[in-house]
């Protein structure tokens, strides 16, 4: 069995603030646990939008001065602090890949958009990070990116190219949402009278419980995500009080929730129902 100290977990993201929403609380667990935590950022997220309570940064965006990404750089810094991140690395170093934006948007032609580079040199670039880093346990999104934005397909397909290959990965996990979970936090929202509004049951993208094969507890570690999610105010805003919850710039609330959820895309399942290093 590996050892707190020597355990090793590598997590690949899109954009700045993908991995405190998706991720964050396992960060905070595995990293206050002693293991070695390392997060990819494959953009700079220069595409997003800024929250409409900030209107002094709106001229940061792709739309006028576009130094957005510039911006977010520092917003991600102080994430990874809050989570207790050991390391963290740019896919081909700061800049090199580009918020692509959605499908059919103009940003998608930029030269350095990441979904227009070549897929074989961004999963080589990884292939070196996890060369240098020897993670056990890798984690990314799912086929479908989580919701579909084609930097989160990309970053999916490089990281299922690379990281079963290398020699110290024995797992690469998918971060998803449980139905179950979603629903049940949005419904406690709804009792809570909140400022944003609350969304449909199948409004947000989620996994049905049974295709999910771990889940984490993680309750814990809420505090750490909340303050990495301040962290992020050009993209989301952070709604305190008995039921804290957050919303990004499209003013929809999404609950906090309490346990992490994975499905296992790669190596042994012994062990692994509420650890990502279980039985290693």
């Amino acid at each position: 069995m590996i050892s707190p100290v020597s355990r090793r977990l590598l997590l690949v993201h899109a954009h700045p603030d993908d991995e405190t929403i998706t991720t964050g609380a396992t960060i905070a667990r595995y990293a206050a646990e002693g293991a070695e935590v390392t997060v990819v950022t494959c953009t700079l997220g220069e595409e997003g939008e800024v929250m409409a309570d900030l209107p002094e940064l709106a001229g940061l965006g792709a739309q006028a001065a576009d130094q957005l990404g510039g911006y977010r750089v520092a917003e991600l810094q102080r994430a990874c602090a809050a989570l207790g991140v050991s390391r963290h690395r740019y896919l081909g170093g700061l800049g090199r890949w580009r918020d692509s934006g959605m499908a059919g948007t103009p940003s998608a032609s930029h030269p350095r958009a990441f979904t227009g580079g070549s897929a074989d040199e961004q999963a080589a670039q990884l292939a070196e990070i996890l060369d240098e880093v020897q993670p056990q346990v890798v984690v990314t999104y799912d086929a479908f990116g989580g919701y579909g934005h084609p930097d989160h397909i990309r970053a999916h397909e490089i990281t299922m190219a690379a990281a079963p290959r290398a020699t110290s990965v024995e797992r690469v996990f998918h971060t998803v949402t449980s139905r179950d979970a979603v629903r049940a936090g949005l419904a406690a929202l709804r009792d809570d009278d909140p400022i944003f509004d609350v969304p449909d049951d199948d409004e947000l993208p989620t996994t049905p419980d049974e295709e999910i094969t771990t889940t984490l507890d993680v309750a814990a570690y809420v505090p750490a995500k909340i303050a990495a999610l301040r962290a992020h105010a050009t993209q989301l805003a952070v709604v305190d009080g008995d039921l804290p919850y957050f919303a990004l710039t499209n003013e929809i609330a999404q609950p906090i929730l309490a346990e992490d959820a994975y499905v296992l895309a790669h190596g042994p399942a012994e062990g692994a129902a509420h650890d990502l290093f279980g039985g290693l």
